[in-house]
């Protein structure tokens, strides 16, 4: 049996102020990369050697395109996963949102509204002839 009307509004308006609530958040995810650099005397490319790395990275989508900015450090990358973490959360609420609305406009009854003057009358068409060419 569906929700009622009233429950319905009521989640509404509980995962609006849930979303209203949302902290800093931003798409994206946290990697690794780890590889040799260009230099062909460094370290990195003596046999046996693992190169450089692991090098944490946040990569998101911009414009339709991939960006990546390095994380210099545990700090920034906690703070990047708390933020990945509450775009997901604000994701999940979104879906939710849009599916309790769809809810409601499936539960809400028609309204007969009384058409207005100009509602009812309908345009008059043209009794000017157009000039013969």
């Amino acid at each position: 049996m569906p929700d009622s009307l009233s429950e319905l509004e009521r989640r509404r308006a509980a995962i609006a102020h849930q979303i209203s609530q949302l902290g800093d958040l931003r798409p994206g995810s946290v990697s690794t990369t780890s590889g040799r650099c260009g230099k062909p005397n460094c370290h990195c490319h003596l046999p046996g050697q693992p190169g450089h790395g692991p090098n944490l990275r946040l990569a998101y989508k911009s414009d339709g395109r991939t960006v990546s900015e390095s994380l210099p450090d545990d700090a920034a990358v906690r703070k990047a996963e708390h933020e990945i973490a509450e775009f997901r959360n604000f994701q999940r609420l979104g879906h939710e949102f849009v599916e309790v609305n769809a809810g409601i406009c499936h539960l809400r009854p028609v309204e007969d509204e009384a058409l207005d003057a100009h509602e009812k009358k309908r345009p008059k068409r043209s009794k000017r002839k157009s000039p013969a060419k």
